[in-house]
């Protein structure tokens, strides 16, 4: 008979009252679990930065007007605390802060795995229940940061390994995938697929394929990336399960041949190791992390796809689909929210609004609308509340005026990210709606990256644009 300890019994009545603190606090709406993501280069990690921060230092900055808690004077304070799930990586809100407070600031260092970070926000309760049970109330916020990447994979639970495999083959046979991914096609067709499996031959092409990936996503600046963990693996870098590439020629295979192929064959490998992938990785960050949101933030990134040209635009758009397909929507209450809990609330964020003039936040959160807006009329029907905002979530540029060929035009001012000069430059038009093959012709707009201006103070709320509109969207209605 097993011997229990007092120290073992202590741990488990804390862990008892841990969870039951969470529930009480889910029974009251006074918890809820915000997820984050975007696909690189979005701004997820500045986002989430800017948001504690704007929370922390409330009052010591640009006041937060629309976010009616503030506006009512009902606002206490917000404070950082131990987050309950021991086992996922705090996400470096004090290194991003770091990083931002240099003499010469740079921009925080981007999360590659999933990351979280809780706050607690104390406030005066006005219509609530809480109204009646105390004079101050406290909101739990669970700030769950996580690749847009690993998000496109979701589609992969509802494919098999041949209905995959022809997704991947069809765009790597098209534009602007076709020139890069000719060799790694060649290599791979080389290779009887009813033959022993060599892993070493396999290693080497899942090299090669996650190559061709990256390449996809920082030279051509293209979206739709899968298997999304090949270019960040976070803790199965270098294992087996990542192993494993599409295989587009099922035309040349007989269907009872690779339905009876075992996994000594390479193409039962390649099977294998993908409902493998499908099971162990994609279908347990869904169970044990997607499931569990209450409200989503989708950061895209619409600038730096109409500097690379249509090819990556339709990219965009097509990833976008992917993402949003993939989420269990639903209007949630008090009930559904104890034991199941549903996203309730979607917002979509058109990020780095400082890298356009003022005119053009109008046509960027436009031009948003109409990526998502297939995905907004399907998830209507499940009643979710979703909105599109144009924000910055660390402003990098001064809005000016200047003079050309006689006429007066908006202009930015900021530093170069590449050359850190400071420079005055009006970047072109964004288009209101999707663009036309006239305006790829004209070449409309010219991404420029800048780098953060001045040096931030960490007890200094970071410049930014509509993170209250942010807050007031996503938090408003749970802090009555």
């Amino acid at each position: 008979m097993a011997i229990i300890n007092k120290k073992t019994i202590k741990n488990l009545q804390r862990r008892v009252k841990d969870s039951a603190s969470e529930l009480f606090n889910r029974s009251l709406d006074q918890h809820v679990n915000l997820a984050v993501t975007g696909l690189s280069q979005s701004g997820k990690t500045a986002f989430i930065t800017s948001l504690v921060n704007q929370l922390i230092n409330e009052g010591n900055g640009k006041p937060l007007t629309f976010f009616n808690v503030v506006h009512e004077g009902r606002f206490i304070a917000a404070k950082r605390v131990p987050q309950s799930n021991l086992h996922i990586s705090r996400f470096d809100y004090d290194g991003a802060m770091q990083n931002l407070g240099e003499d010469e600031p740079i921009w925080p260092v981007p999360t590659k795995n999933i990351s979280e970070l809780r706050l607690a926000i104390r406030y005066y309760p006005d219509q609530s229940l809480l109204k009646y049970a105390k004079e101050m109330a406290t909101l739990y916020v669970d700030i769950t940061d996580y690749p847009g990447e690993w998000l496109l994979d979701l589609p992969m639970l509802n494919q098999t390994f041949e209905e995959w495999s022809e997704y991947m083959g069809e765009l790597l046979k098209q534009e602007p995938r076709k020139e890069l991914a000719a060799d790694f096609l060649t290599k791979l067709n080389e290779v009887d697929p009813l033959g022993p499996v060599n892993e070493d031959l396999l290693a080497e092409l899942a090299h090669d394929y996650t190559q061709i990936l990256i390449k996809f996503r920082h030279e051509q600046g293209l979206s739709v990336i899968q298997p999304g963990r090949f270019i960040l693996p976070g803790e199965h870098e270098g294992a087996p399960i990542l192993q494993f590439v599409p295989y587009p020629f099922f035309n040349d295979i007989e269907k009872n041949d690779y339905q009876s192929a075992g996994q000594d064959t390479f193409i039962g490998m390649l099977r294998a190791r993908y409902l493998e992938y499908r099971e162990r990785i994609v279908r347990e960050f869904y169970k044990k992390h997607f499931v569990k949101f209450d409200r989503q933030i989708v950061l895209a990134d619409c600038l730096t796809p109409l500097t690379n040209g249509p090819y990556a635009f339709d990219d965009l758009q097509q990833a976008i689909a992917l993402i949003l397909e993939s989420f269990a929507y639903g209007k949630a209450n008090i009930i559904t929210r104890l034991f199941s809990p549903k996203i309730d609330k979607l917002l979509f964020v058109a990020s780095k609004a400082d890298h356009v003039t003022g005119e053009q936040h109008s046509n960027l959160t436009s031009l948003l609308e109409q990526l998502v807006y297939k995905a907004k009329k399907a998830l209507s029907f499940d009643a979710i509340k979703m909105k599109t905002l144009a924000i910055a979530s660390i402003q990098t540029t001064k809005q000016g005026k200047s003079e050309y060929q006689g006429k007066s035009i908006a202009v930015l001012k900021g530093k170069r990210l590449d050359t850190q000069k400071l420079i005055t430059v009006y970047p072109g038009a964004v288009p209101a709606k999707l663009p036309s093959k006239e305006y790829w012709l004209n070449q409309g707009f010219k991404y420029i990256a800048f780098k953060p201006m001045n040096k931030i103070d960490e007890h200094e709320a970071l410049p930014n644009i509509r993170l209250d509109q942010v807050l007031q969207f996503l938090l408003g209605d749970k802090l009555k």
